[in-house]
């Protein structure tokens, strides 16, 4: 300790004043990290090493042993080193040291920047602060500016429809004023021009009655007059009123002969000149249907169209058949719109071709179950610049290369509406010809057609973001992967039928991706459960929903969905074969649908009469389908207290009578359809009853009621002159003479079922034929589903269900022959639809 007081002032004098700082800081790094047992003789030792070596080679580890060293490595040992073949060390200290000392300045320059601009208030800063505020200032009143703007155009814009609405009424107010006058004015003329022909009628008869005295007296013949007949017996026959329709308003005319047929339109410009001048309107053969004229001729045809070819707009040729001569009358017809040729046999693609090249301007096509080729797919894009609609429903003789010509010339980039039902030749390829030739489709109708996938959807909506409809019934490959690639398309309705690869997920996927769907109808999908009602309950543009023959929907699903916000605007609901829905579903809906119009609940067995009488508490309904349900006469009365109803279906309801379906049509004046079919113990008594009260009615279906006889018939036929549609079949009691009441009393009728009616002859069937636009019969035996025999008596339930099974064993491998035979007959159905 002593030497090194004394050594001090000579270490002093030895190291310069630069290197002080150095040797401290090489001693205490040694001492640091050493950390000697004796700190003093270490320094002794350590000062004595550096006097040894020198100042020059002075480094700040030059104190620590190498051993404690860490084993880094040096700045020279880099590639440039080996590049180069540097020996020195590349950086040295003193570098180190204004590196360090030139980072330490900067560090301490931005911090001191930083705290000074912290610390000290800027010079502008008021003023900065002013901006800001005045920013603000104006902002808020942009905003407020904006709002009661936004406000303001709320209320012009309700102003504005309350002000149209207002109008409306007047107009519609003042429009049934005139009309109301119009007639008054007609009806005085009609009654003083009556007066005036019935005085000089019955002037005329007195004298021809004098004649008759006269020439009556001079025979002696078998036409002389007996003791008992006197010229008291001989009446004079009531004169009708009659009036000159060419009167009315012209709009009133043409109203009125539009409700006609084409045959009988032609038939009253057959009656007079005046009669001949108003048919000649051209508003009125704006749209010309030979489809329901019977037997017509290819001159009339042809004539009709050359006589009014500038004003024909609509032409329906379905299922006609006519020379391939005949259709060329249709390029006379410039300004043709719609054209409806769907199962013509006689089109062909010549024909096709003479239709284009004088009927530029069709937006409505429909080829339907017709022989067409890719030649007819090759003018479509060519000639048909406008096209909107195509249908090209069952015609399987065009290829994916024929859609593949869609894209020529100016292409059918305006189609909306396409229907490829049944066409199974089409794969993969032809939906991506679709894809490239018609990107603007936004309703999509695919029906029957087996051969459909997830893949040929996939392809086609890449290409097609705009649709908003497809239908998809027949087509049992469809999964949820479709539901998938539709997620990008915007769509509002939705049809599929008998699937069972749909499940829960793809409605999981329709509330995240459809929020605007209005439309689903996924019937006989039997993979659906509860969940999917679930999924649905969130939508709130939802108004049709059908789940009919979904199985397994119950009353917890049902009660889920109509919890949602969806049950306020649902209109129409379809639960038929929802087996597992009771009571409580009823009063659920009841107290949740306020606008439902149309509901069914066909064969839900578990349904009593409390739930009827809650539906009769839906004031909004107007139709009903309860057929196969338990309902009794009770909640029939019960369900007459809605007194609205203008549709109920009660078919294979076993336990109503005629009291019942009595107390029903009291309170229900305004129905117009009524099915009370397979129901056996029904006599003429409903019959009488809907005479009475439901005189509207144009909708009447008694099959499989066998107690149903000519009587009541003609009772029905006397007083349901607006009857349309009437199904009488396995009525076995009814005779010709019933056929004769119809003809006299339902002049409307148009439809007309009479299957296994073997009272009714063939020649009188044949007859009433031609006064109805669709017949059908036959004189064979009720079958044994009908429940009884061709006597009408009941057959027992175990007679019947083996009747039913042979009948079904033997006919089941006929019954998959024929279905491909009448095919064309479901597609012409289905196109009617």
């Amino acid at each position: 300790m002593a030497s090194l007081r004394d050594a001090l002032p000579k270490l002093k004098n030895y190291f310069k004043d630069n290197y002080i700082p150095q040797v401290c800081e090489a001693l205490l790094c040694g001492l640091l990290v050493t950390f000697p047992e004796d700190p003093l003789k270490y320094l002794e030792a350590m000062i004595m090493m550096i006097m040894e070596h020198g100042l020059e080679r002075l480094i700040w580890d030059m104190c620590v042993h190498p051993s404690m060293k860490p084993k880094i490595r040096r700045l020279s040992e880099t590639y440039l080193e080996q590049l180069f073949g540097l020996d020195d060390q590349l950086v040295t200290p003193e570098l180190m040291v204004k590196a360090c000392t030139f980072y330490t300045g900067n560090l301490v320059k931005n911090h001191f920047y930083s705290w000074k601009e912290l610390t000290m208030p800027r010079a502008n800063e008021e003023a900065v602060k002013a901006e800001k505020l005045e920013k603000a200032v104006t902002h808020d009143k942009f905003r407020c500016k904006r709002f009661y703007l936004l406000l303001w155009h709320n209320y012009v814009q309700q102003n504005k429809q309350r002000l149209k609405f207002t109008l409306f009424r007047i107009q519609k107010m003042f429009c049934v004023h005139r009309q109301k006058i119009i007639l008054a004015k007609w009806r005085d003329i009609a009654k003083h021009r009556g007066k005036t022909r019935e005085d000089d009628l019955m002037s005329k008869h007195e004298l021809q009655l004098k004649k008759w005295k006269v020439k009556l007296k001079v025979k002696t013949t078998e036409e002389t007059i007996t003791p008992e007949k006197s010229s008291s017996d001989i009446t004079i026959e009531e004169v009708p009123i009659e009036f000159d329709i060419s009167e009315l308003p012209e709009r009133a005319i043409v109203q009125i002969f539009l409700y006609l047929s084409l045959r009988d339109t032609v038939t009253c410009g057959q009656v007079n000149r005046s009669w001949m001048s108003m048919i000649q309107r051209g508003s009125l053969w704006n749209s010309i249907d030979f489809s329901t004229v019977k037997n017509v001729s290819d001159k009339c045809v042809v004539s009709t169209l050359q006589k009014w070819r500038l004003n024909v707009l609509r032409l329906n040729f379905r299922g006609c058949v006519f020379r391939p001569k005949t259709l060329k009358a249709v390029g006379h017809c410039k300004n043709l719109q719609e054209l409806n040729v769907s199962d013509c046999t006689s089109l062909t693609d010549e024909s096709m071709r003479l239709i284009s090249e004088g009927c530029p301007g069709i937006l409505y096509l429909n080829l339907s179950n017709t022989t067409i080729t890719n030649r007819t797919m090759r003018l479509l894009p060519r000639c048909f610049h406008n096209l909107q609609n195509l249908s090209l429903a069952y015609c399987r003789r065009f290829t994916d290369k024929g859609l593949q010509y869609l894209n020529l010339g100016k292409g059918c980039h305006k189609l909306i509406y396409l229907d490829l039902s049944g066409c199974t030749q089409i794969s993969v390829q032809g939906f991506k010809n679709i894809a490239n030739s018609c990107t603007g489709i936004m309703h999509l109708t695919i029906n029957d057609m087996p051969t459909l996938t997830d893949r040929c959807m996939k392809v086609l909506v890449e290409k097609c973001p705009r649709i908003t409809s497809v239908v998809f019934i027949g087509s049992p490959h469809i999964s949820d992967c479709t539901f998938k690639a539709l997620s990008t398309c915007n769509l509002r309705k939705i049809r599929f039928e008998g699937n069972k690869r749909i499940t829960d997920a793809c409605f999981k996927c329709i509330d995240k991706n459809y929020p605007n769907i209005n439309h689903i109808y996924m019937a006989d999908c039997k993979t659906l459960t509860d969940g999917s009602l679930k999924s649905l309950s969130p939508l709130k543009q939802l108004t049709v929903l059908n789940l009919a023959n979904c199985v397994r929907i119950g009353d917890s699903g049902l009660k889920q969905f109509l919890d949602g916000p969806v049950s306020i605007k649902i209109r129409e609901l379809n639960l038929s074969n929802c087996v597992l829905l009771g009571d409580t579903s009823i009063i659920k809906m009841s107290e949740r649908c306020p606008n439902l119009h149309y509901l069914s609940l066909r064969n839900c067995e578990h349904l009593t009469d409390l739930g009827f009488e809650y539906i009769a508490n839906i004031l909004s309904l107007i139709s009903v389908d309860l057929s196969g349900t338990v309902i009794t006469n009770e909640g029939l009365t019960v369900l007459a207290r809605h007194r609205k109803l203008r549709e109920l279906s009660l078919s294979e309801c076993s336990r109503i009578t005629d009291n019942g379906i009595r107390a029903f049509c009291k309170a229900s004046l305004f129905l117009e359809h009524l099915d009370v079919s397979y129901c056996p113990q029904l006599t003429d008594e409903i019959l009488k009853v809907v005479a009475i009260y439901c005189t509207h009615v144009t909708s009447l279906s008694i099959a499989g009621c066998p107690k149903i006889t000519d009587a009541g018939m003609e009772i029905l036929s006397a007083k349901c002159h607006y009857l349309h549609i009437l199904d009488i079949s396995g009525c076995i009691l009814l005779t010709d003479q019933m056929l004769q009441d119809l003809e006299m009393g339902c002049k409307q009728l148009r439809i007309l079922k009479m299957q296994y009616c073997r009272g009714i002859s063939a020649v009188a069937a044949h007859r009433m034929s031609s006064l109805v636009e669709q017949q059908e019969y036959s004189s064979d035996d009720p079958p044994p589903w009908f429940g009884y025999d061709s006597d009408g008596n009941p057959l027992l339930e175990d007679e019947s269900e083996m009747q039913v099974n042979a009948s079904k064993s033997t006919s089941r491998e006929s019954n998959v022959n024929d279905e491909n035979n009448k095919a064309p007959n479901l597609k012409q159905e289905k196109q009617q639809v």
